[in-house]
């Protein structure tokens, strides 16, 4: 099995405009930016944001964007349209607040639906706190889950997933990481719910990659995957591979192995210091392909499970080395 479908960020290639649009006078519409990804080489499938990028009738939508030579993978939620949600989405401590944000998300749902995808990505980064003795935490858990499982039985064919990060905008997130993650999709209990791995989160949540997306796979789903890189203090948005190849090495062969068939999402931030979004979409696309490769000259060589069934570190990393790195 490969990993070829490659989604990316949509808002990123508003960056360095002038590059593709010399004349271009504001900013670049939505439409315009999404025929500039799809002008980047191996770019299959594209991630909208709800309701940002889905103003217009969702089927309509979701047939431009198929018309440029691409394919919605799936929405994502991004709670910023009431100012209210600062202070959290399913877990505010305004009922109506609460009821507007599980709305919203139902309407999400029924877009994506609309679209012909079946994947809506759930990030609540708004649902935590900053301080000690903010929340009952036994209220804000049970308003969490809640909320998750009513969005998710809004539609059973619809998978839901959760992408978790430690913190921002709050200083504590409430679905800060994997194992917090997988609790609260238990509770809630739903077939249909899993979990959206990012890279660089993963990172800064104290986790090894590899072994976070496949305990995942023993307890849920892995329905996404957002690759990027970072220094592991923040979500840096950094290309594929720029800081820990290995660790981005070691998670795509591991979610290979598990049977993971979704898209490969670059959640990575050229804008940040105005790169060439085309160019940077395209070398990620080229990291991967390469790291794939490297994979399967891994997984051809029968050694690598030998050490590691007698945990061996030194063999490990010299057989890695032999496949990663070419000989002078």
């Amino acid at each position: 099995m490969t990993l070829s479908r490659f989604a990316t960020r949509l808002n990123s290639f508003g960056s360095a405009p002038h590059l593709f649009w010399p004349d271009l006078q504001g900013k670049p519409s939505f439409m315009q930016i999404a025929a500039r990804a799809a002008t980047a080489k191996g770019l299959t499938d594209v991630d909208l944001n709800y309701p940002d990028h889905v103003a217009d009738d969702p089927r309509a939508v979701g047939a431009r964007i198929c018309d440029l030579g691409l394919q919605v993978n799936g929405l994502a939620m991004r709670y910023y349209t009431n100012p209210a949600f600062k202070l959290g989405a399913f877990t505010n401590p305004d009922k109506s607040v609460r009821r507007e944000a599980i709305e919203l998300t139902k309407r999400g749902i029924d877009a994506a639906r609309a679209m012909g995808a079946d994947l809506m990505t759930l990030w609540l980064g708004q649902d935590g706190f900053d301080y000690n003795f903010q929340l009952d935490y036994s209220q804000a858990w049970d308003l969490e889950v809640a909320g998750i499982r009513e969005v998710a039985e809004h539609d059973p064919a619809c998978q839901v997933s959760i992408e978790y990060k430690p913190d921002e905008p709050r200083a504590q997130a409430l679905l800060r990481d994997c194992a917090t993650t997988l609790l609260a999709i238990q509770d809630a209990g739903c077939p249909n719910l899993g979990v959206t791995m990012d890279f660089a989160h993963s990172l800064y949540a104290g986790e090894q990659p590899a072994f976070a997306a496949h305990l995942i796979h023993r307890r849920s789903k892995l329905l996404g995957v957002h690759l990027n890189d970072g220094y592991g203090k923040r979500d840096d948005g950094l290309m594929v591979g720029a800081v820990h190849l290995r660790s981005t090495l070691e998670l795509l062969r591991q979610i290979r192995r598990d049977g993971y068939e979704g898209a490969l999402y670059f959640d990575t931030f050229p804008d940040a210091s105005g790169l060439d979004p085309v160019a940077e979409c395209e070398t990620n696309i080229e990291t991967v392909n390469r790291l794939m490769a490297v994979a399967d000259r891994l997984d051809a060589d029968n050694r690598l499970g030998e050490a590691q069934a007698h945990q061996d570190g030194v063999a490990s990393q010299s057989i890695v080395n032999q496949a990663l790195i070419a000989a002078a």
